[in-house]
């Protein structure tokens, strides 16, 4: 990787309610020009300004202004820098162009994305591209799908060390979460269902578990799109509305990493509600809440107060059975709101481990466990407020 770039770091979308939240932990957590250079990107020079002094950001702070629609201003920002993070979605409106300028370029990229088809799209159009520049693409460095990701690899490496073989089923199981989906998410969710209804192929591609993994058609995974009771936690479960790219995302980290959690591996993803009547009824609402797709969810933009994101937390449980029946479990936990103040954090820490941790990491379009693994796992503890933890 070329170190004759101006810069390490551009954050586009600065402007944005979660692309400021980046530029604030970049700013607090390691300044500019001593440990990274990094700079602040969008569509206004003055939105730019007006952000860089709202999060107490240095005045020296490199600003580019770079539109979507002009593709000269966006080529020179990704030629400047080492890495991009980009938190404009909906990406499947928003993203391809850069991806691709990415993939040509020879820099790296992480994003947000949660739209499972665009991905696949993304890795048929630009994989050969990236891995002949060198980029390393690397999707979904958020609430979706990191705890998913790296608490299975992390559980996977655990049932090695202590049972010499990998646990062919995991289930993800939400223990415990206070906060907001972002506006970026609701979007992507808006988006993507309105996609698979125009086509037919989109959607059979959008229910297809192995939808990032082109040309592999694995076994038929659990179905998560149903309320029941789960007798070894004691609870109700209810679908959780992650699943849907949490799980394509591991299924892509697992061909990835050469299928070490095996071909025959299965993962369900959902949400638990407790025991008794209460814990059912709860189960039965968040099965039929449609609210992340509708009016009143969050737009791009909007988001939680301060207060709000630093109050809320996330506890998700990953359990695995090993080959003699035996449970592995291990415990993801994240101190901040999911969609926004923890979000803001793991992405930011991807880019960082990308460049200084990863580098021997090849061109390609990643997900973050085979890309960068337990280096990522060590940020995320160390700096990020994410632990993982067998329990």
């Amino acid at each position: 990787m070329s170190n004759s770039k101006q810069f390490d770091i551009v954050v586009y979308g600065a402007t944005g309610f979660t692309g400021r939240l980046v530029a604030e932990y970049l700013s607090q957590q390691y300044g500019n020009g001593k440990t990274l250079r990094w700079a602040m990107a969008g569509r206004s020079a003055e939105k730019l300004a007006s952000v860089r002094d709202e999060i107490g950001a240095p005045t020296d702070t490199p600003l580019i202004v770079a539109n979507n629609d002009d593709e000269q201003a966006m080529r020179s920002m990704v030629q400047s820098t080492k890495a991009i993070i980009t938190t404009v979605g909906p990406y499947m409106l928003y993203g391809e162009r850069l991806v691709g300028l990415c993939a040509s370029e020879g820099t790296d990229y992480v994003d947000l994305c949660g739209e499972a088809v665009w991905m696949r799209k993304m890795i048929d159009a630009h994989e050969n591209t990236a891995k002949q520049s060198g980029a390393r693409i690397v999707f979904s460095c958020g609430f979706d799908s990191i705890p998913s990701d790296l608490g299975i690899f992390h559980l996977q490496e655990l049932a090695r060390q202590q049972t010499g073989s990998v646990c062919k089923h995991v289930s993800g199981r939400v223990r415990a979460m206070k906060g907001t989906f972002s506006g970026g998410t609701a979007a992507s969710i808006k988006e993507s269902i309105k996609a698979a209804k125009a086509d037919p192929e989109i959607f059979k591609l959008a229910i297809d578990p192995f939808a990032c993994v082109p040309g592999f058609k694995g076994v038929d995974q659990p179905n998560g799109d149903r309320v029941y009771y789960q007798e070894d936690l004691d609870s109700w479960v209810a679908p959780f509305v992650m699943a849907a790219i949490n799980t394509r995302n591991v299924h892509r980290s697992n061909y990835l990493l050469g299928h070490a959690y095996g071909e025959d591996f299965t993962y369900d993803e959902m949400m638990m509600t407790g025991s008794g009547e209460k814990g059912e009824a709860i189960a039965n609402h968040v099965a039929g809440d449609k609210s992340i797709a509708g009016p009143d969810a969050p737009k791009p933009g909007e988001g939680p107060s301060k207060e709000e994101r630093e109050t809320g937390f996330y506890d998700i449980l990953y359990i695995g059975t090993t080959q003699d029946g035996g449970k592995i479990t291990v415990n993801v936990k994240g101190d901040r709101d999911p969609g926004y103040g923890s979000t803001s954090k793991m992405i930011t820490e991807s880019a960082i481990c990308l460049i200084l941790d990863a580098t021997d990491t090849a061109g390609g379009i990643w997900t973050t466990a085979p890309a960068m693994g337990n280096k990522l796992i060590k940020r995320l503890e160390a700096n990020a407020g994410v632990t993982f933890t067998q329990v």
